[in-house]
């Protein structure tokens, strides 16, 4: 008959204690995140010998170009952009929303360049109410994409042919992609009031 395995008597007081970590054997730090890498081009370079302080930054992150530039020379500059550097596709517009800073909103521009096969990122940083000039005069696909914003955001485009909602109805209360829209409130309010039935949220 084989032997019994016994466990190890526990000393007295209780189960047996693991062994403490070596001392001065600290954890490891966490590796750094990628972070921004300038961007050197002979195009960003005649962009800064032309607006000097108007572009705030050009860098790489991540493999991807981008450009912050103030409001007052954006226009210009996407014209350039289009015109000059051959960026003939406007691939999408879109914002970001940051309600605890002075100027809440990041609005970028993505554009594309068949001809040198390169994309880019151009965004500016404006406050809630500001205006911004519409760029359909530009790219065609910008009407559909500052309607999208315009809908989500709440950010007005000058000059726009027909700027209104796009994805939501017109009597629509607010803009649901600000960090401080209430969601589930508009939905109950608009269902109720439009549908005289009550909102399964």
């Amino acid at each position: 008959m084989p032997e019994e395995t016994k466990s190890p008597t526990p000393p007295p007081g209780g189960e047996p204690k693991a062994a403490a970590p070596a001392a001065g054997h600290a954890a490891p730090a966490k590796p750094a995140g990628p972070v921004p890498i300038p961007w050197e081009s002979a195009m960003v370079s005649k962009l800064k010998g032309q607006y000097g302080s108007g572009i705030r930054e050009a860098n790489t992150y991540l493999g991807q170009n981008y450009m912050v530039v103030e409001p007052s020379i954006v226009a210009e500059l996407l014209q350039i952009l289009r015109d000059r550097e051959q960026f003939d596709y406007c691939v999408d517009i879109t914002a970001v929303h940051y309600p605890e800073r002075e100027k809440q909103f990041d609005l970028i521009w993505i554009l594309y360049s068949f001809a040198r096969n390169e994309r880019i990122r151009v965004k500016i940083m404006i406050a809630d109410g500001e205006n911004v000039p519409s760029a359909v005069s530009l790219w065609a696909t910008a009407n559909w994409l500052e309607r999208e914003v315009f809908d989500m955001f709440g950010i007005r485009f000058d000059g726009h042919p027909d700027l209104k909602r796009i994805l939501l109805p017109d009597g629509w209360k607010g803009h649901p992609l600000r960090k401080d829209y209430g969601i589930i409130q508009q939905d109950q309010e608009w269902v109720k009031a439009n549908l005289g039935i009550e909102s399964g949220q």
